[in-house]
């Protein structure tokens, strides 16, 4: 009996964490489709104790671009959204908070939909891959891989792939280290996909090591007492 209990309660809790993770997943569609043109770069779940009536609270981070175009004139935007943040989805009393990007082109969702209005508008789609995948090396990027999908030419699909710099395609160093953005531009053929990828600038992966003299241990560990000193 008891062990049944346990195997429900395991059920349950992973449910839970699945219907979560879906529901989080419609929410970040949401406010992509309805902040197009603001350059949304991503959005961030955070879960925090709400200090007026002590009751758990969403809070609804968007990077963006451009972010006065999330907010709108007045707030009227982002008060709208939030209002139908409320009464469409099953969030705890969900805020929703706006960031301005520091550097939009190092960002993955945003670069895979100036790709994606860049096609829509007429560029050609080699021009708007090389392109996008120079300036972002340009902005200090240890590499980008953007992959174009679709009927790009004629009735048949097909994939076109711009490659830069340094990237990983699996595992937990391109979990950690590759940002991911995916776009869709609607052309006359249909759909065509755009998936960015971009290793942070930066970035140090596991495979790299540094080799430093005796002198130059010494320097670092008095620098590194002396720090500690004085804190």
């Amino acid at each position: 009996m008891n062990s049944e209990v346990n195997i429900m309660g395991k059920q349950s809790t992973l449910r839970a964490i699945v219907d979560r993770n879906v529901e989080r997943h419609l929410v970040k569609e949401f406010l992509m489709s309805n902040t197009k043109g603001s350059g949304f770069g991503s959005l961030k779940f955070e879960r925090v104790l709400n200090k007026n009536n002590n009751k758990p609270q969403d809070i609804l981070t968007v990077t963006a671009d451009r972010p006065g175009m999330v907010i709108g004139s007045k707030g009227k935007i982002i008060k709208d959204l939030q209002r139908r943040l409320n009464e469409e989805f099953t969030l705890l009393q969900p805020k929703l908070m706006v960031e301005e990007i520091e550097n939009a082109t190092l960002n993955a969702q945003v670069m895979a939909e100036k790709i994606a209005s860049a096609m829509e508008r007429g560029w050609y789609y080699r021009r708007a891959g090389a392109s996008a995948a120079t300036n972002i090396m340009d902005a200090g990027a240890r590499g980008v891989l953007i992959t174009i999908a679709g009927k790009l030419t004629g009735s048949r699909n097909r994939t076109q792939k711009f490659l830069l710099g340094h990237v990983k395609f699996c595992g937990e160093t391109a979990l950690q280290h590759m940002d991911k953005g995916y776009s869709v531009a609607i052309k006359k053929l249909g759909t065509i996909g755009v998936t960015v990828e971009i290793m942070r600038s930066g970035t140090r992966l596991p495979h790299e090591i540094s080799i430093f003299s005796e002198e130059e241990l010494r320097i670092r560990e008095e620098a590194a007492a002396a720090a500690e000193a004085s804190a």
